[in-house]
């Protein structure tokens, strides 16, 4: 029998999952790694920790499959976006990974928004003006750390770097491409502009291939110590948005996919590049006639979590003594609460925000707080503000692409009953989950099939991805949800003129120098 790998590597850990050539799981590894934040606006990790942990994930999946009578065939690909590794003449790192929620070069996507290049820069390439760009964080580091800048023989994202480890290949498939700033949407290959302005040379990119793309074989010593065949495939895959997307069977143009794991997204696929006027939303193409436009949001699940840990610690030694998952107790609580928590919002903007503010410097907050209100009113609102905020950003996406046909949603917050629920009554419409909540792993497994010629048709990922769970809303809910709302938006447009201001005190009375 004849498997294939799907990866994940996401942005606090890479899953792996085994599957055989029908899309059965037969083992599942998730390795964890460290996030570094140690001064204001960093988020770096370290990439030789991330190799580790991919190494690690394939060889628990197939220690614990144990490949009777078989062999992995493939591993494919996806990652998160808008990462940038410098490394030297050797390919060897001389940075850790500035992720995507790296902030530092918020200077520098506030200058081109200003003087209105940003906007020209987003026509070419599909890329919002954020800090989260590697383009920006090209700039950034052009003029904050000019050595490392100069010693830098390449730019690659993770996923390049781990794919050249273990092959010695140095390539880019154009969804992640995309996701740089530096790749020209149209035509889909480097943008000179870009480059130009960014101060690299095409020399030090990888060379752009389809989504598709295999490169055969593998260092003998990590096939040795994963246990597979050195002459196994190694599909590119793509972006863990345009993955999450396909993996929840969203192909049609005018189905809606909404993602909510540690960050957030509302996506949909569309047949040509679609340009928002205000900018807000990106396009990204995939492969030939799929481009995918949306909305990236910083603060989803990893909201709940902070929730979780900063405001209910007596109940999560409770939890432990009942041998209960602590967030399910969490959501239990918020159920205790009616919809709209009691005229309670939470802005869950805790690390900025990317759609639909695309503010490096928002900030969270409660707004409506009363003597009535209590932790389970706000750990409510919280669990709402996460929906709300996907909610304004469907609003921009219907601005360009028309009202959805259909909504799939898929991640670790919609595996609660809860979490459902405020989907469904928040957007006022049936929302669709499918039964295999791996969306992006299923995925890269699929584009692997393609790779081999196994398949051909996109939308027969279809056949994997199992039953269905339909939430429908709830008319004493939504009524409550459409009052809120439009509060919930026009006072996020109000506070964002305090959003510098005070995201400028924090940098200067909490944080350290990165000297330090």
């Amino acid at each position: 029998m004849d498997y294939i790998i799907g990866i994940d590597v996401g942005t606090t850990s890479t899953k792996a999952l085994l599957y055989d050539l029908n899309g059965k799981i037969y083992a599942k590894a998730n390795k964890g790694y460290t996030l570094y934040q140690t001064v204001p606006d960093m988020a770096e990790e370290d990439p030789e920790d991330i190799f580790n942990a991919t190494l690690q994930a394939i060889q628990d999946v197939v220690k614990k499959s144990q490949l009777k009578n078989g062999k992995v065939v493939a591993i494919s690909w996806s990652a998160q976006q808008h990462s940038l590794i410098a490394l030297d003449q050797d390919y060897k790192p001389i940075t850790r990974t500035m992720t995507w929620a790296d902030n530092r070069a918020e200077k520098y996507a506030a200058e081109y928004k200003q003087n209105g290049r940003g906007q020209e820069m987003y026509e070419q390439t599909g890329l919002p003006v954020h800090p989260m760009g590697p383009f920006y964080k090209l700039l950034w580091l052009k003029n904050e750390k000019p050595d490392v800048f100069k010693h830098a023989a390449y730019w690659v994202g993770i996923k390049e770097y781990i794919i050249w480890r273990y092959t010695n290949v140095l390539k880019e498939e154009i969804s992640m491409g995309a996701a740089t700033g530096l790749m020209n949407m149209k035509t889909s290959d480097w943008d000179d502009e870009a480059m130009r302005e960014a101060g690299v040379k095409r020399e030090q990119l990888p060379e752009l291939v389809d989504t598709t793309y295999k490169i055969k074989g593998i260092r003998s010593e990590y096939a040795k110590m994963m246990g597979i065949n050195d002459d196994v495939y190694f599909v590119m895959g793509a972006t863990d948005g345009a993955l999450s997307t396909i993996g929840v069977g969203a192909i049609e143009t005018g189905v809606l996919a909404i993602n909510i794991g540690t960050s957030a997204a509302v996506r949909s696929f569309v047949d040509k590049p679609v340009i928002d006027p205000k900018g807000r939303l990106y396009c990204y193409p995939v492969m030939k006639g799929k481009y995918l436009v949306g909305g990236p949001i910083n603060n989803g699940g990893i909201v709940f979590s902070w929730a979780h840990d900063a405001l209910f610690g007596s109940e999560l030694e409770t939890a432990k003594m009942l041998k209960m998952d602590s967030f399910d107790m969490l959501t239990e609580i918020a159920k205790k609460v009616p919809a709209g928590s009691d005229g309670l919002i939470f802005h869950p903007y805790l690390g900025g925000e990317r759609a639909p503010l695309w503010d490096a410097n928002a900030r969270g907050s409660f707004f409506g707080l009363n003597r009535s209100h209590t932790r389970a009113h706000m750990i409510r609102a919280v669990l709402e503000g996460i929906v709300y905020n996907l909610y304004s950003v469907t609003l921009a996406l219907r601005e360009v692409t028309g009202e959805p046909k259909a909504i799939l949603a898929a991640g670790g917050f919609v595996q609660s009953s809860l979490g459902r629920q405020i989907l469904a009554d928040v957007y006022e419409r049936d929302v669709v989950i499918p039964e295999s909540y791996e969306s992006g792993s299923l995925a890269a497994m699929f584009l692997a099939k393609m790779s081999l010629g196994l398949e051909d048709d996109l939308a027969d990922i279809s056949k994997y991805i199992g039953s269905e769970d339909i939430y429908h809303p709830d008319e004493k809910n939504y009524n409550r949800y459409r009052a809120l709302i439009p509060i919930y938006i026009r006072l996020s447009r109000e506070l964002s003129t305090e959003y510098k201001s005070i995201a400028d005190y924090q940098r200067t009375f909490t944080g350290e120098s990165e000297d330090k």
